[in-house]
């Protein structure tokens, strides 16, 4: 039996197409396995703080905001408990929304789930995987706007740091572009969660 974790961002509520594919997702490794045990986070419905300095220095062990301590480690558990994280990851001015970034700023905690060695960084959040689902107004996987792309650096980055780098990307792209562009992309990237899912590496 797997364990999921799915973490929702965007302000779209059910109208939203990155919720619609990490419900996709979900869908398919269940029907693999009915016993699948699924933990959703829904970040826009209830928005993790974001960071103060009293969150910080609670953080490293120096005095702060107690409650903020606390969520954090009840965020990482979900994360340490988990077999596969799905993430819905909608772009906003080009990067994530800023409550998928403060629930990453309460999980990269030194210590905890990275520690720095003398060969440098070292993620201790190993042996996981990790789903993304970007949903994107324009396209930015190539082409004149790739420069423009701080989304899929930025998380592909913000998980490695904790030692999560199988991580697989699907990509709804040019949803602003047209109605049938916009139907294309969906369409494909259904298909994308199919043929993934469907994989042996990713049997539940």
């Amino acid at each position: 039996m797997s364990k999921v974790l799915v973490l929702d961002s965007s302000l779209n509520g059910e109208a939203s197409v990155s919720k619609r594919l990490t419900a996709e997702v979900v869908a398919r490794l269940r029907a693999r396995d009915p016993s699948l045990k699924v933990r959703v986070r829904d970040l826009a419905a209830e928005p993790v703080p974001h960071l103060t300095g009293g969150a910080f220095a609670s953080f490293v062990g120096t005095d702060g905001e107690s409650k903020a301590r606390a969520l954090s480690d009840a965020l990482i558990r979900e994360v340490q408990e988990a077999d596969v994280l799905v993430i819905g990851a909608p772009m906003y001015n080009f990067g994530m929304p800023s409550t998928l970034k403060a629930w990453f700023d309460h999980v990269l905690r030194a210590g905890v789930t990275f520690r720095y060695t003398a060969a440098g960084p070292e993620g201790l959040l190993k042996g996981k995987r990790a789903i993304v689902v970007e949903s994107r107004g324009g396209v930015y996987s190539d082409g004149p706007a790739n420069v423009m792309d701080a989304q899929e650096p930025h998380l592909k980055a913000l998980l490695a740091f904790v030692g999560i780098t199988d991580v697989a990307f699907i990509r709804a792209e040019g949803l602003a572009m047209g109605t049938e562009r916009r139907t294309q992309a969906i369409a494909a990237a259904l298909a994308e969660v199919k043929d993934l899912v469907a994989e042996p590496a990713l049997a539940a």
